[in-house]
């Protein structure tokens, strides 16, 4: 893993990299390592130190930062590091207390960093970690109910001593050999102390509450193109979901969504709905197309001439709609 500093690296006295321990640690939340990799080569060639990326355009950030999802922790990138670029000289801090006080930093953050990065031995808890403390005592109380009591297990053997590559073999363990389905059990190092092992029970855990239903909204998305080929788009706001990024125009999302066209056009509905899956609700969305001509006014968002438009820029759900939208423009000429 690009961000990792191993054991003998650290034996022959080379100190992992806080801003790498950090930046990685943020894009993983809710993201698989083979889907971080590129994105960290990318982001730490463009942005190669926290001061750098502070100085950055948060419009170029959030564009690097499209197709990860969960786009909050790109807002809260941002705001970390020109807290740390300003009022810490562009080094993080040390300790874990003023860690945690860093915008988007939560204790599993802070956790990971120290223990990684600075050698505190903080207790790293993440879904692989549970997942072994849960096996390795036989834990069969569900989550989220259970997390103090397996963050308590994963305490008792966090080490003084190199926690931070303690804190990554736990995690490498859940993730490699103690996985969610089919655990290779004969490959685990802790297999002899392991008491779901003993039990027979590997499989069952950690137990999990059911979880609720997903509401489904729906919305509209209209993709206006100029007869030069620039594409209507805009901003949306900092907060809520997709916040800061580039997107079409759009309805709200809703069980009913209301028409809300940004341009007057003749606009064609296509045949297909773009479909998304949020953390809390399915999103569908009716995606309508049209071509405008130069003189046509947006009354929201802005056009943005061709050369400048990069499909990849765009939030996951937004470049589904594209995507969609694609084969129309033909038939709308």
């Amino acid at each position: 893993m690009p961000w990792r500093t191993g054991p003998r690296d650290r034996a022959a006295g080379v100190r992992p990299d806080p801003y790498r321990v950090w930046l990685s640690e943020v894009m993983l939340q809710q993201t698989t390592v083979a889907a971080v990799k590129s994105y960290f080569l990318a982001f730490t060639e463009r942005w190669p130190t926290v001061t750098a990326l502070a100085a950055a355009r948060d419009e170029d950030v959030m564009a690097a930062w499209a197709g990860l999802g969960y786009y909050a922790r790109a807002r809260n990138l941002l705001k970390c590091a020109r807290v740390v670029a300003q009022d810490y000289g562009g080094q993080f801090p040390q300790d874990h207390a003023t860690l945690l006080t860093l915008p988007g930093v939560g204790r599993y953050t802070a956790a990971a960093v120290s223990a990684i990065a600075f050698d505190d031995p903080q207790v790293v808890v993440d879904g692989n970690v549970e997942r072994v403390m849960a096996r390795l005592h036989d834990e069969h109380t569900p989550l989220p109910q259970a997390k103090p009591v397996l963050t308590g297990y994963a305490a008792a053997l966090t080490p003084v001593a190199r926690p931070g590559d303690y804190a990554q073999a736990v995690m490498d363990l859940g993730a490699t050999i103690c996985t969610p389905k089919r655990p290779a059990c004969g490959l685990c190092p802790w297999r002899a102390p392991c008491a779901a092992w003993a039990a027979g029970t590997m499989a069952e855990l950690p137990k999990k509450a059911p979880k609720k239903r997903k509401p489904t909204r729906h919305g509209i998305a209209y993709l206006a193109r100029r007869v030069d080929g620039a594409w209507l788009l805009e901003r949306r706001p900092d907060k809520g979901l997709l916040g800061g990024m580039l997107g079409w125009p759009g309805s709200d999302w809703s069980d009913d969504p209301a028409e809300a066209p940004p341009i007057r056009a003749e606009w064609r509905e296509l045949g297909e709905e773009a479909r998304h899956t949020f953390t809390h609700f399915h999103l569908r969305l009716t995606v309508k197309t049209a071509l405008v001509p130069m003189e046509r006014t947006p009354d929201r968002g802005d056009f943005i001439e061709a050369p400048d438009f990069s499909p990849s820029d765009l939030p996951t759900v937004m470049r589904k709609a594209f995507d969609l939208a694609q084969g129309s423009w033909s038939k709308v000429r």
